[in-house]
């Protein structure tokens, strides 16, 4: 009896030990010259590059969509190749990448900001993506939809704003929220052009405390909860989407 309970004794104190260790590593990555700080900064950045990046990315995506949609006519095809090229090019090369292109190439001046540069390639590379699933969207309406809004005495790009694309945002939807889930954790490279997101901050208080993984946890525990957050928002406005289809 004495045996066990010497054992479990032992087994207590390996597992306090532990907890402890895990606690303090934690602490010194949050606490001791305010760390946490560093954290908050680094959110912010990745919350501000995540929202440029998707509206220039719905922007881009939307343009070249109509683009690819409209060009069928063969006199405007020279518009459907040159979307074709952007989309191939953007999918087809790694985005790491394309960040240190757009940095070294396009921006070189001393005063360039990281931030509007990573917003940059991200929203140019979310685009491509963007476009195909917007154009996915618009072939599968009916294409009564588009004769119908003609005949009322609407123009082309009337009847698209107005009838088709709302339509085709619902069949979307999930596809949209989906690259945009994918873009808010793509951000975590913006760290290669000098920018202080989430994940360089990480990489930062890891180098002041010697122990990186905790600062990496609570990281991807910061990502995890702004992706359940976009993730909630989205199904809010598929059920309200759903609910006007009803009504």
């Amino acid at each position: 009896m004495d045996n066990i309970m010497k054992a479990l004794l032992r087994v207590w104190e390996i597992i306090s030990d532990w907890a402890v260790d895990i606690y303090m590593s934690f602490y010194n990555a949050l606490i001791p010259d305010q760390m946490y700080l560093a954290y908050i900064d680094g959110l912010v950045v990745t919350i501000l590059i995540s929202l440029m990046a998707i509206i220039l990315g719905i922007a881009i995506g939307i343009l070249v969509a109509v683009l690819k949609v409209t060009s069928i006519n063969y006199k405007l095809r020279w518009l459907n190749r040159i979307c074709n090229i952007y989309i191939n090019v953007i999918r087809g090369t790694p985005l790491m990448v394309q960040l240190l292109i757009i940095y070294n190439l396009i921006f070189t001046s001393r005063n360039t900001n990281e931030i509007v540069v990573g917003a940059v390639c991200f929203g140019i590379n979310s685009g491509a993506y963007v476009a195909e699933i917007i154009r996915a969207g618009i072939e599968s309406i009916d294409k009564g939809q588009m004769e119908a809004g003609r005949s009322l005495g609407l123009n082309y790009i009337t009847t698209m704003r107005m009838i088709i694309l709302p339509q085709a945002v619902k069949n979307i939807l999930p596809a949209l929220g989906n690259e945009f889930i994918t873009l808010i954790k793509e951000t975590s490279v913006a760290g290669a052009i000098a920018v202080t997101d989430l994940t360089k901050a990480a990489q930062y208080v890891g180098s002041r405390t010697w122990d990186i993984l905790p600062p990496l946890i609570i990281t991807a525990v910061c990502y995890l909860i702004m992706v359940m957050g976009l993730s909630k928002l989205l199904s809010i406005f598929e059920r309200r989407l759903a609910r006007g289809d009803r009504h």
